[in-house]
């Protein structure tokens, strides 16, 4: 995820709970479907909550590379 940003996700992951979250909410997701512990008709909605969560990361890190 995001590969090109991993040293600001490590620094936020430690500096940020909220940021922290939604990290590991991504990741378990990621892992959910990587590893067909859904159901098919659940696969699709995961993804789109995945993406979502993968969209918000990435404002927070732009936010986050504006104020610095």
């Amino acid at each position: 995820m995001l590969h090109e940003y991993t040293d600001l996700i490590n620094e936020l992951k430690k500096t940020d709970a909220r940021f922290a979250t939604l990290c590991k909410k991504h990741d378990e997701l990621n892992k959910k479907i990587d590893d067909n512990l859904a159901k098919p008709s659940e696969i699709d909605n995961l993804k789109k909550e995945k993406l979502k969560l993968k969209d918000e990361i990435y404002a927070q890190i732009l936010k986050y590379k504006e104020q610095k």
